[in-house]
């Protein structure tokens, strides 16, 4: 039971209010929380997938660069790579899953066609256009893939989050105010019984009062003659006198 519970009517409402307050809340959390786990495991789906994709795609870029040495030569490939002057440019932005902001990451880099590679028509050849093709297209898996991966850890950190939420409220906030509120009515249950067998013993002997000094009796006020009753001996006398 929490020290600053007072047990008095308006801690009882306040009490109430809050148990309300809180049970409405888990609800809330509790379909928060499943809803995240749900888009949790949708982005696993993508995320098992894009990583296939990646590694597919990584083997094919280093089989088609094997190629291309083999048939090139080293130092042509370096003087190629070294030609190439366009730089990816990355930009990051972010988008909304249930409450959850999460990157969305685009890039510049995206596959281009012959003689936007920056190194000329001239200076390529098949294997060097393709070993170049392959990787762009790898690099745009991986920015992908790192997207999902990124979406993933955010909506993990939201989902231990909202899973401590829901426990706290379940299992310490909830139980315990029920707990106080239960004192606390018990409290004025217990006053009221009290202040009811007071007001009981209060009255009791005030009757007893009353009796004992002759006021209040019935045995007073009825008429000896005709035992008709009266609520005071003034009225009994009247009666007496003039029917008497």
């Amino acid at each position: 039971m929490s020290k600053d519970v007072k047990p008095t009517r308006a801690e009882e409402l306040r009490l109430k209010e809050q148990i309300e307050l809180a049970e409405s809340g888990h609800s809330i959390l509790e379909k928060k929380r499943d809803s995240l786990i749900h888009e949790f495991m949708d982005l696993v789906e993508e995320a098992k997938d894009t990583k296939s994709e990646v590694s597919n795609q990584f083997m094919d870029a280093q089989r088609k660069l094997k190629e291309a040495k083999a048939i090139e030569g080293v130092d042509r490939l370096r003087s190629v790579a070294m030609a190439t002057e366009h730089e990816p440019e990355v930009e990051v932005e972010s988008r909304n899953i249930m409450g959850v902001l999460v990157p969305r990451i685009t890039s510049e880099h995206e596959e281009r066609e012959l003689g936007e590679h920056g190194y000329g028509l001239l200076s390529g050849t098949p294997a060097i256009d393709e070993t170049v093709s392959a990787y762009e297209q790898l690099i745009q898996k991986v920015i992908e893939a790192a997207e999902i991966e990124t979406a993933l850890m955010k909506l993990l950190d939201e989902i231990d989050s909202t899973k401590r939420r829901v426990n706290a409220l379940e299992n310490r906030v909830i139980p315990e105010t029920k707990k106080d509120l239960d004192y606390v009515s018990q409290y004025l249950e217990e006053n009221e019984r009290e202040e009811t067998f007071r007001m009981k013993k209060i009255k009791e002997k005030n009757e007893e009062a009353e009796q004992s000094s002759g006021v209040g009796s019935e045995d007073e006020f009825v008429c000896e003659e005709c035992g008709r009753s009266f609520d005071s001996k003034r009225g009994r006398s009247i009666h007496q006198s003039q029917t008497h």
